[in-house]
């Protein structure tokens, strides 16, 4: 089996880098806080580098899964970055949401020195990747996109080329658009039916088997009833998402007015202390806030 590097040993990175041990790759991870590295170690094998440039010696693959724009340059292009100790002919898979102006920067630079890039976003939450199930969504070279497939399968349930880089970071925009509208609106029903005096766990069991039924709804109604976020993706993420999103609309003319709102929606969530509660809790914003 391949030797693989994951970089980045987050909520979704840590699960989805012990997949690949399971799958039988050989492993090296780099963390930015290496006890976190350590620890990994310890319970999946393999080892783990004090930079990202240790780490990919002798990978035939390249994994990351950072925070932002700059994390993504960081540990591909800064001091002891990655790009400077991989081997022509070697295939670095981002699945970091970043902009699709980074991907195609990186992608370029990855190209010049013979690497393959692949971006690789991916959709499914903490669950998707502890249970090996998430949604990846890719962009890059065919080839590339070939070979990086099978390491990838290892921690996804569906994985699709959508077209040349940065096509992936495009759809995992779509995704994220499409998450907000749907929080919203799930929130706004339960606030609903609240105030109305139903019962709202027998109200989504009638109606979640019909057309307003959605992965939020089965995933994230129970906890949003009984006013628990502490888990999941993070309100802080996801106004990065947005962020990127509304950029990204601002430069091909796209209008999202919808999502521009619940941008704003969740910036009341982060006034009221919710920067790392699930983004279900714009439901906590209509209750505390009408």
């Amino acid at each position: 089996m391949a030797k693989v590097a994951f970089l980045g040993l987050g909520v979704m990175g840590y699960p989805m880098a012990g997949h690949l041990v399971a799958a039988g790759f050989e492993v090296c991870v780099y963390n930015r806080t290496a006890a976190k590295a350590e620890g990994w170690v310890k319970e999946h094998g393999g080892t783990f580098a004090a930079t990202p440039l240790e780490a990919v010696q002798g990978c035939e693959f390249v994994m990351s899964c950072v925070g932002n724009d700059d994390d993504l340059r960081a540990i591909c292009t800064g001091d002891d970055g990655a790009f400077g100790g991989m081997d022509a002919g070697t295939v670095f898979v981002d699945h970091t949401t970043v902009s699709a102006k980074v991907t195609r920067e990186l992608s370029a630079i990855a190209a010049d020195a013979g690497i393959g890039f692949v971006d690789a976003p991916i959709s499914g939450g903490q669950a998707g990747a502890e249970n090996g199930v998430l949604s990846v969504m890719c962009g890059g070279e065919q080839d590339a996109y070939d070979r990086a497939e099978p390491v990838i399968d290892a921690y996804a349930r569906t994985c699709k080329r959508l077209g040349e880089s940065g096509a992936g970071q495009l759809t995992k925009m779509v995704n994220q658009i499409c998450i907000a509208g749907l929080v919203q609106g799930l929130s706004e029903g339960l606030h609903f039916a609240e105030k109305a005096g139903l019962d709202g766990r027998a109200v989504i069991d009638v109606i979640s088997g019909g057309a307003a039924g959605s992965w939020q709804m089965m995933n994230r109604y129970e906890t949003m009833i009984d006013d628990e976020f502490e888990h999941g993706f993070a309100v802080d993420w996801m106004r990065k998402d947005l962020g990127i999103c509304l950029d990204t609309a601002d430069e091909n003319g796209a209008s999202l007015p919808v999502t521009a709102l619940i941008d704003q929606f969740y910036k009341d969530v982060q006034k009221l202390g919710g920067a790392r509660w699930d983004t279900s809790s714009l439901i906590k914003r209509l209750r505390v806030m009408g």
